[in-house]
Formats: C-alpha cells, structure tokens, sequence
C-alpha cells in the first residue's frame, strides 16, 4: 500500500501537471471505486484544480467549487499520468481522468478491488474522511509520545494505526522500528523516555530518507515504480537476508496476509518473536534463539 513517502511523491507529481488545470471528462469503469453518491463526480468536470493534499494515505483533490476527488489506493491502487485521452477497461484500469492538459488513470492489478474513490463537499466533508493521525513530520518530541502512549498497544499497531499517526504502513513501520532498534511487540506503555525519543528521531529520518530518494527516482517524471518492497530498504520484505547492521538473518512474524519483518539481534536482544502459526504448529519445540533455529534447519535437512 502506498505510504506517505509515495503520497507524497504522487502529489508532488499531480501538483507539476493538473494544479491549475481543468477537468474536461471522468470516466468511471467501475461501480466497485465510487464509495460514495454525494455530491456525484461529475460535479468536478468543468471545473479547475485548486488544491491537492494528502489525508492519510489518500491523495485529495480539490476544485474550484470547493468539491473534493479523494483517491485511496489501498494495496494495489497505482496513478499513472498520459498526454492524450485513455479509455478504462473496467477490469485494469478502474478511471481516468482527463484534463485539459493530459490524462490521469487509476488502476488496480489482481481481481480483489479494493482502491476506492471519495467525494467530498468542502472543508467539512474532506474532514470526515481523515482518520485523524497525527502528521509525524511536524510533530514535536511531546506531541509525538501523547500520541503514542494515549493507549497501551504494541508498537507496529501503535505505527500504523492511521487515528494515531498518519500516512505509515506495515512497510515503513518495519523500516522504523529497525532503525530504531525497538521491538515490534513492545507496548507502548513500556517505553523508556530515551527509546521514545529513538522512535521520534527514527520516524522522521525514515520517511525524509524514502521521500528523498522516490524524489530522486521519479526524476521529475511521474512516479512509475511504486512498491511496499525495495531492496534498499533495511528490514521489510527482507526476510532470510542478512540485516544491513549486524549481518543477522532478518526474520518475521506472519499474521493474515502481512507480515512484520525485524533483525532479532538489532532489536528484540537475540530472541525469536513467535510467529503465530508456527509456534502453534510446533509448541514447545518453537525455537527461541537465533542458534536454536538454526540448529532446528540443520536437523531438519
């Protein structure tokens, strides 16, 4: 799912080509995007971009009569940007947008649609869609640890609850807390001042890093290569390859269709994190240790 780094990119890139420009037609192929009825997209065509911001995960996009076209990609949402006119299939490509200038497009790969379109009447209506995350890249150290201890949740969930902080993900949350060198599982509650600290300081520098360099990568261009898994990245998607700090095996803990990735060096003192199915599956012989994992792969070839 794209996290606020990408977000921030693909608004950088709308900002370059449609601020400014009208909306001559939307083309809506599917009836699963459209969430909701009022005011109804056509009240956008005709009228010019004014404004584009990010709520969240979602790219807002405001017009001139003060209606907003609020996009959430979810997992497999990606933009793409053309200079003539595109037809949507439906089936791929979910709308397409086309301006005076140019035409946006939205499209989904894999048959769950789950990318959703929002439209909003004014300020108001904008604010109903914002889960209400506090913006970590102009938090201060104070805000920062109210926000993360008003409840007493583990850390991944305390990341990437979008009512807590906006715009961070599983990927980000991963790449955070490695650097960092926190626990996924560690409760909020039981922070030290100086690892609150760590997880502030860590945060920023993670997400200016990964906007810098999506930035680089974009070239001025439209971004074309959105994906949860990069290969620079320290911990997420990484999972059996060696940790860019201390050259451990990077390992995960698997629940529904995610997974949180982390060095158990680096983070968790040398103890394996139990993965849910697994440790079920094998009870007490569920290794606890690096060495103890690796002699149960040695006794297990």
């Amino acid at each position: 799912m794209p996290e606020l780094p990408d977000i921030t990119v693909y608004i950088e890139a709308l900002e370059q080509r449609i601020l400014g420009h009208t909306l001559m037609q939307a083309h809506i192929a599917s009836v699963f995007l459209v969430r909701t009825i009022e005011p109804p997209v056509n009240d956008c065509v005709g009228h010019t971009v004014s404004s584009i911001r990010r709520v969240g995960k979602r790219i807002a996009i405001g017009f001139d009569n003060d209606v907003w076209l609020v996009l959430h990609l979810m997992i497999a949402g990606r933009l793409h940007w053309y200079e003539k006119a595109k037809k949507p299939d439906g089936r791929r490509t979910l709308a397409a947008f086309v301006f005076d200038n140019g035409c946006l497009t939205l499209t989904e790969a894999g048959s769950q649609k789950r990318a959703a379109l929002h439209m909003a009447a004014g300020e108001a209506g904008l604010a109903a869609l914002d889960p209400g995350g506090m913006d970590v890249m102009s938090a201060s150290l104070d805000e920062f640890a109210r926000g993360l201890t008003v409840g007493n949740h583990t850390l991944k969930r305390a990341l990437t609850d979008p009512r807590v902080f906006s715009g961070i993900g599983n990927a980000y949350s991963d790449e955070i807390l490695h650097r960092a060198r926190l626990s996924p599982i560690t409760l909020t509650s039981r922070l030290t001042t100086d690892e609150i600290s760590r997880l502030h300081l860590a945060t920023r520098e993670v997400l200016q890093e990964w906007i810098e360099r999506l930035r680089a990568e974009a070239a001025g261009g439209f971004p074309g290569k959105v994906t949860a898994f990069r290969p620079e990245m320290a911990a997420h998607g990484r999972y059996g390859l060696p940790c860019p700090r201390c050259g451990a095996k990077i390992q995960r803990i698997r629940y529904a269709s995610n997974e949180t990735n982390y060095c158990s060096v680096c983070q968790t003192g040398g103890h394996l994190l139990a993965d849910r199915a697994l440790s079920r599956l094998l009870g007490k012989d569920w290794p606890r240790t690096l060495e103890e994992l690796e002699e149960l792969h040695l006794r297990a070839r």
